[in-house]
């Protein structure tokens, strides 16, 4: 990227990146570029998988769509800015992507990122029309995340911080390691839940083991303690975050990744009821679609030889407002839904994060595998298992 100069104010399209408000799990920063597009810093890995990505896996990944390059800027008022640029090398037809700009207002003393309630309301009511608030369970070091014009937090709890916190610490790293004109590439990706007013969304880990290949002895040991002390053991996946909307009460209701780790195989499969419980109906009509999509993947899957999909995420979404005859009450159980006419399209299964993903003919990792992944096949058959078993009414 030496060379490479940053484009001047007045040229190319100026675009607010804003903190991705429906990002419920992971660590990496996710920012809104438009309606249909996120950006997140670019790892050589992932770009990698996403530049050899088999046919089949197109239909339950995300659409990538480029690259671009990203300096931070800091102003005389200490106020963080993103100014990005297309990438070197980037595909074709991403030209468009002229100029980002992300801006928060910073602690200039301790180079704290912190969004105003005013910024943060605006945020999720351009992203869910409607009352939409969220509701959380989220416990974590947030305190100066959201604060009104006098530094109170009123409504602290209101909101799903998770984003905001991963945006914060990102900026934190960026401002404390870098100067303003090194040059940063970001990856851009559809937004996989831009079709949905209100999207309920569960992100998965998937796998038996969460560490890649090039993990120090450190990390993976680490890694390999939270998946003995969680359903990934003795699942092969875990809750990683979740949102799903309460229509009865115009909320999101929340969970975080501490809460997932914390979950027995029961009370994995309660929580994945709550998930389809949009506040006092359970949305009975919505499993056949996710486990139709869920076993397509799983035929994709185990025909992908060499791929190990390490510390990879799968999302499963829908939309929390649906019309009331594709609900039932919840004091009930019931068989298997008849679904003739149900459009597919309402739920969507989608495979995320691929930064430690290896296979064979890897440019970033020489690490070769044989046969497809035993631990994300196993994750995949106990899910669609037990899906199976909510549908049954058990």
């Amino acid at each position: 990227m030496v060379g490479q100069s940053p484009l001047s104010p007045g040229e190319g399209r100026a675009v607010l990146l804003e903190p991705f408000v429906h990002q419920v799990g992971g660590h990496t920063s996710m920012l809104r570029y438009d309606e249909h597009t996120v950006c997140k810093p670019l790892v050589s890995q992932e770009l990698s998988f996403y530049e050899a990505l088999p046919l089949a896996m197109r239909q339950f990944t995300p659409q990538y769509k480029g690259i671009v390059s990203v300096h931070l800027k800091k102003d005389s008022l200490g106020n963080l800015t993103l100014m990005a640029s297309p990438g070197l090398g980037q595909p074709e037809g991403c030209g468009r992507l002229d100029k980002c700009k992300w801006s928060a207002s910073a602690s200039t003393e301790h180079g704290l990122v912190k969004w105003t309630h005013t910024q943060v309301t605006k945020t999720f009511r351009d992203s869910c029309p409607g009352k939409v608030l969220l509701r959380t369970d989220l416990q974590y070091h947030t305190d100066s995340l959201l604060e009104d014009a006098n530094g109170n937090q009123p409504e602290r709890k209101s909101y799903n911080p998770w984003g905001l916190h991963c945006h914060r610490q990102h900026l934190n790293r960026m401002s404390s390691k870098t100067n303003e004109n090194k040059l940063h590439q970001f990856l851009l990706l559809e937004n996989v839940v831009s079709k949905y007013s209100y999207p309920c969304i569960l992100d998965l880990k998937m796998g038996t083991r969460q560490h890649g290949d090039d993990a120090s002895e450190e990390k993976k040991a680490r890694h390999i303690k939270k998946c003995e002390q969680s359903t990934s053991a003795s699942l092969g996946v875990r809750i990683c975050g979740m949102q799903v909307y309460q229509a009865d009460t115009g909320h999101f209701l929340c969970k975080d990744k501490y809460y997932g780790r914390k979950l027995s195989p029961e009370g994995f499969r309660q929580t994945l009821r709550q998930f389809l419980c949009t506040g006092n109906q359970l949305r009975v009509d919505l499993l056949e679609p996710i486990i139709l999509r869920l076993k397509a993947l799983l035929s994709v899957i185990r025909k992908q030889s060499s791929y190990r999909f390490y510390s990879s995420s799968l999302l499963i979404i829908y939309d929390g407002q649906e019309h009331k005859e594709s609900t039932a009450p919840l004091d009930h159980h019931f068989p298997f839904p008849k679904t003739h006419g149900t459009n597919p399209s309402r739920v969507d299964v989608r495979m995320i994060d691929f930064a430690h993903t290896t296979f064979k003919g890897s440019k970033s990792n020489p690490t070769s595998h044989d046969g497809p992944d035993p631990g994300y096949i196993f994750g995949l058959e106990n899910l669609i298992k037990i899906l199976q078993s909510l549908s049954e009414g058990k």
